[in-house]
């Protein structure tokens, strides 16, 4: 697989406003597209640079836009401190879609994708991005700030059956308000706990109620990247 570089930029919301990112770049750039990759709770930390990082060896660019301003921990507490302090309507409205057409300077084709908080900025970040695809990682918003009919792009949805975050009732009452839509979604359910994709979720070590499932991880992500590859290459739309 090719190798890719990565690196902090500078880039502009459609307010004017500068926002850093940390962008990682695929060896092979002419028609590559591109994926906004949006944080979990710790910030703009390793782990998801690495997420950026395998998106570029798989050939894409890869943008994670610093929502924290610079801001990452490893703690719990604080990381509750920092999401709540976090606008979600400006982050999903202005942020997000900064990083969407900073990344539409270099591909035709722009998806977003998002890890528990990232998760729900993604489903709310497609209604105001004009983006080709968008995939959940187990997180979503409150139903009520979700205009289904908005949602014009095709969804994938990663779920864990055991999530001690985000109930299954939930899930299923997304799905049933993206199925009244008529929206274009493809949900899996894993038998497995929050952060199952994160290979820095230990469980009781870091955050009761998380746990890396390198199976499932595996699983979850090819299922990604076929649909990437389904929705994002010229080569492949039908």
């Amino acid at each position: 697989m090719s190798q890719a570089t990565g690196s902090m930029i500078s880039f502009r919301r459609p307010d004017g406003q500068e926002l850093q990112g940390y962008l990682a770049t695929p060896e092979q750039t002419d028609g590559a597209p591109a994926v906004v990759v949006i944080q979990e709770w710790w910030g703009l930390n390793d782990q998801i640079r690495g997420v950026a990082d395998r998106l570029a060896r798989c050939g894409y660019f890869a943008l994670v836009p610093d929502l924290y301003r610079g801001k990452s921990t490893v703690e719990a507490e604080e990381a509750h401190h920092l999401m709540s302090a976090l606008d979600f309507g400006d982050a999903a409205s202005q942020d997000i879609p900064g990083a969407v057409q900073y990344l539409k300077t270099h591909a035709e084709r722009v998806a977003v994708t998002g890890f528990c908080m990232g998760g729900a900025l993604t489903l709310l970040s497609l209604q105001n991005a004009d983006v080709t695809a968008g995939i959940a990682w187990y997180g979503l918003p409150p139903l009520d700030y979700l205009d289904a009919a908005k949602l014009k792009a095709p969804i994938m949805g990663h779920w864990a059956t055991q999530d001690a975050f985000f109930a299954a009732d939930q899930v299923d009452a997304l799905e049933e308000k993206l199925r009244a839509a008529n929206a274009d979604y493809t949900f899996h359910r894993y038998l497995a706990h929050h952060a199952f994709a994160n290979e820095t979720a230990v469980g009781t070590g870091r955050l009761p109620g998380t746990q890396y499932d390198p199976v499932w991880s595996q699983i979850a992500w090819d299922r990604t990247l076929t649909f990437l590859g389904r929705t994002m290459w010229a080569n492949a739309q039908k």
